[in-house]
């Protein structure tokens, strides 16, 4: 896996977003205003960061998108000249349909009773954050979008790498995007699952979730295309469907996924140096993933959840914070935990990073990622120094 193209409310590149989560800062994290007038805090984007993307539908969501993908370019194009158009496949995660245009469409529709001339239902398809990648580099291979909530990007990872190995391709760009639209904000307003202020990940005072905008973008590939990398070394899925929006509170499904990836990397429990939380900060899903993570890797393995810094990037978050492993295996960084350290005694916990966490630099050679999506959609993933 490449160095990936990063974009967030903590700003442009793997250097801002390495600076946001070593340092603990959620400055990002400010009160919006959807349309309807509702308040919240969400980690979005500044417009002054983003640039028309040259699409065909130039919607937020891409310009986003484009400003990951723009970090990559370098790296495709090398992927395109040893392999060619053909050989390269696009594995894109998101939840968001175009959300921004099809709202204003339909309200002109109502209105009028025509919808706008630069309305199209392509708009609403999921699959355009893929189309747009495979349009904006002249790619003919395989191009699949990947939309189970908050685990998109991370299935889109692993079946970036199972492409790889059936030889169906040579390389994949892969990774996710969506952002915190009024659609969303207003959505998980309903469930009352939205925190009032920031994200508390783990306290006994945690409240819900803040939501964010981001995407990042690997290259992955057969061969080794780029000078500095991190392997992909294992992955597990799971599917519990213990609800459509609440996780299973035994933890079974996520700890299911966990030990599969374990089991698909070969490595032992103890070989895990850090795990990168789900950590939504909802009453449900933090004791849920406690109980997983100390039943698979028992209580003493780092752990920390960067949405304290970036926001829950819903359908991007689970490359975004395959990021953060990468920055971790390659930059030698320790992610941290924005929170009041004010521990659930009515949960076993595991050892939370802060500031005040020793770390000896580069002492970590494998860490996990875990994605714990509604449906009960589980994905963890094992990434490795190369």
């Amino acid at each position: 896996m490449s160095e990936p193209g990063v974009i967030s409310a903590a700003g442009i590149g793997l250097s801002a977003l390495s600076r946001a989560v070593t340092a603990g800062d959620n400055a990002a994290m400010k009160r919006v205003q959807t349309k309807g007038g509702k308040e919240a805090v969400a980690a979005q984007i500044d417009d002054e960061m983003l640039h028309s993307s040259g699409g065909r539908y130039d919607m937020r969501v891409i310009q986003i998108e484009n400003a990951a993908l723009e970090q990559i370019a370098p790296t495709v194009e090398a992927a395109k000249a040893k392999y060619g158009a053909e050989r390269i496949a696009v594995c894109v995660g998101s939840c968001d349909n175009g959300s921004e245009f099809s709202l204003a469409g339909h309200k002109a529709y109502f209105e009028t009773g025509a919808f706008p001339q630069n309305y199209d239902l392509e708009m609403q398809g999921a699959d355009y954050v893929a189309s747009f990648v495979s349009e904006k580099y002249a790619l003919s291979g395989i191009s699949l979008a990947f939309s189970t909530a908050c685990s998109s990007s991370a299935s889109a990872l692993v079946k970036a790498a199972q492409f790889i190995r059936a030889g169906l391709a040579d390389a994949v760009i892969a990774g996710g995007v969506d952002i915190a639209s009024d659609t969303t904000l207003l959505g998980f307003g309903a469930l009352e699952a939205i925190a009032s202020g920031k994200t508390n990940p783990m306290s006994k005072n945690r409240a819900g979730i803040t939501l964010g905008d981001a995407a990042a973008f690997f290259v992955l590939s057969r061969e080794k295309i780029s000078e500095e990398s991190i392997v992909l070394a294992g992955w597990g899925e799971s599917a519990d469907a213990h609800h459509i929006t609440s996780p299973d509170p035994t933890g079974d499904g996520a700890a299911r996924a966990m030990r599969a990836a374990l089991a698909h990397a070969g490595v032992s429990a103890e070989d895990i140096g850090y795990v990168n939380l789900h950590g939504t900060g909802t009453r449900l899903n933090d004791a849920m993933e406690a109980k997983a993570v100390v039943s698979v890797l028992g209580s003493d393995v780092l752990c920390s959840s960067t949405k304290s810094e970036t926001g829950h990037t819903l359908g991007a978050a689970g490359a975004l914070e395959a990021a953060v492993c990468y920055a971790l295996l390659t930059r030698g960084i320790l992610p941290v935990q924005a929170w009041d350290g004010e521990k659930d005694e009515e949960i076993e916990l595991y050892r939370i990073v802060d500031k005040t966490t020793h770390f000896e630099n580069n002492a970590i050679n494998y860490c996990m990622s875990n994605s714990f999506a509604f449906g009960g959609a589980n994905v963890s993933l094992i990434f490795s120094r190369t």
